[in-house]
């Protein structure tokens, strides 16, 4: 597993970020196959498969989903009940364990009635018999490939898309790992079906790659797009008490550090008592509103006119927005809801998921800078995030306090959300790594990031896959783990570099 959140300096802050919201869990329907006329012939051998089915469902267990058995499958009238039971539990994915030789009649109707994609998963108990002492019985035992083939025709000729997974039930890390990838898979892919989104404003004017119809997020991932109003967040924010304000104070104080001015102390100075009490009051209001409509992620932007309300409420909502992203609720900016659903992602897949785009390149040392100005999470950093107080913020209306911090060196994964020409999503993903050295002191959260071949080409390449200019940061090597979500989802990916 990629460790969700880093060490930091601060052990308050380490503690604040650790504060999740509670998520349903994943659920995952599971069962095992056979041929009937096996049992009579070879005593004890459908309790040995249920045996290893048992064991393989533990397996699941402990990555903390729920389990949806179906037991045995062994007729075609078996897998229609089995199929009827992943449906009404709604699983987010079903593995096929593949124990013995099945006919594909028997498991074409469970993926038929099942609704969820299919995995074919199988693992034989050893790594091999010893030839000298085979019997039939423990060859049909072993017989964990020999109807995968058969499986996977039958279900495409049914127009069903299906994975396969063959290796050993114990000690195989790599079948291991593929099938850890598999259950994060089917974790994010819950969250995107039952996700409720926020759209507090609209997108930022003239970005022609923010706009998106909402609907189509109900229709590629099952959420829902809530559309919220200024005036409700203004609501909750006149409603905050001075003992509530006076509380996300001193958690915005252990959260972040408060440096000096840097190089650009002309803009990006210190934090004023009247700043923080602003972003503290508007944190107190966006996260009652988060709660009241049972947010799971939330996008935001609003122009305003300057010295208003909605102009004050936005200028203010950085640090509250940074803090929701570290309890697991991305707040996205300038209206960007693909990007807010990246974001959801990665942060299931315990990666993180900070806002960002492409900021300044070193052609000096072959790095490009991604981050972007506002809230960034801070899980995926080794260090205390910093705010500063802005006099302004480019190319926007207002003035406030904001986020500066980078993400902690390794490896990392950006995965950006598109739209192709023909309305579909489609991701567009890459790997690289986050490089030691300083950042600039402006106020943005900004990391040295390196990609192959080469950091002229990348951004070539990057800009050519018809990627938006928002993406989302996450920790570790992904790649592997949004293939299965695509698959999930049937969504394109295109991967950039790897």
């Amino acid at each position: 597993m990629n460790p969700q959140f880093a060490e930091t300096k601060s052990p308050e802050t380490a503690a604040a970020a650790k504060v999740r919201k509670k998520h349903t869990r994943a659920r995952i329907g599971v069962f095992n196959v056979g041929f009937h006329r096996y049992w009579p012939q070879f005593p004890g051998l459908r309790e040995e498969l249920a045996g290893y089915r048992d064991e393989f469902e533990e397996r699941l267990r402990k990555m903390d989903v729920e389990v949806i058995s179906g037991g045995l499958v062994d007729t075609v009238e078996s897998g229609r009940v089995a199929g009827d039971l992943f449906a009404s539990q709604n699983v987010d994915l079903i593995v096929c364990f593949v124990t013995t030789y099945v006919q594909s009649a028997f498991v074409v109707p469970v993926a038929q009635r099942g609704k969820a994609h299919m995995l074919l998963v199988g693992l034989q108990p050893t790594a091999g018999m010893d030839v000298k002492k085979v019997t039939t019985h423990v060859q049909l035992a072993h017989d964990n490939c020999t109807s995968l083939p058969e499986i996977m025709y039958a279900l495409r000729r049914c127009g069903l898309r299906a994975d396969s997974v063959f290796g050993t039930l114990h000690d195989d890390p790599r079948s291991e790992r593929m099938i850890e990838d598999w259950v994060y898979a089917a974790k994010a892919v819950h969250t995107l079906k039952n996700a409720r989104i926020g759209l507090l404003g609209h997108p930022f004017e003239g970005m022609l790659d923010m706009n998106v119809d909402p609907t189509s997020f109900t229709v590629a991932f099952g959420m829902h797009v809530d559309m919220i109003e200024m005036g409700d967040l203004a609501k909750r924010v006149d409603e905050a008490t001075e003992a509530e304000i006076e509380g996300m104070t001193e958690r915005i104080r252990a959260f972040f550090t408060f440096p000096e001015p840097g190089s650009d102390s002309a803009i990006a100075g210190r934090v004023t008592p009247e700043a923080m009490r602003d972003s503290a009051r508007v944190a107190v209001g966006l996260e009652k509103l988060v709660a009241d409509y049972k947010l799971d992620g939330l996008s935001h932007y609003y122009r305003g006119l300057p010295n208003n309300q909605d102009e004050f409420l936005i200028a203010n909502i950085i640090v509250g927005a940074s803090l929701l992203t570290a309890q697991g609720i991305p707040v996205a900016g300038e209206g960007d809801l693909k990007n807010c659903t990246a974001m959801l992602i990665m942060d299931r897949l315990e990666a993180g998921g900070s806002f960002c785009e492409l900021h300044p390149a070193d052609f000096r040392e072959d790095f490009v800078f991604i981050g972007h100005d506002g809230p960034g999470h801070i899980g995926i950093s080794d260090e205390q995030p910093a705010l500063r107080g802005l006099s302004l913020y480019h190319g926007k209306f207002g003035h406030g306090v904001s986020v500066e911090f980078k993400v902690k060196n390794g490896p990392i994964t950006i995965t950006g959300l598109t739209v192709r020409e023909d309305g579909r999503f489609a991701f567009i993903v890459a790997e690289g790594a986050s490089l030691p050295g300083g950042i600039p002191e402006t106020g943005n959260t900004n990391t040295r990031g390196k990609f192959a071949p080469d950091m002229p080409t990348f951004v070539e390449n990057w800009t050519d896959a018809g990627v938006t200019h928002h993406f989302a940061l996450g920790i570790g090597n992904q790649i592997d783990r949004l293939k299965k979500i695509a698959r999930i989802l049937d969504l394109e990916i295109q991967i950039v570099a790897q």
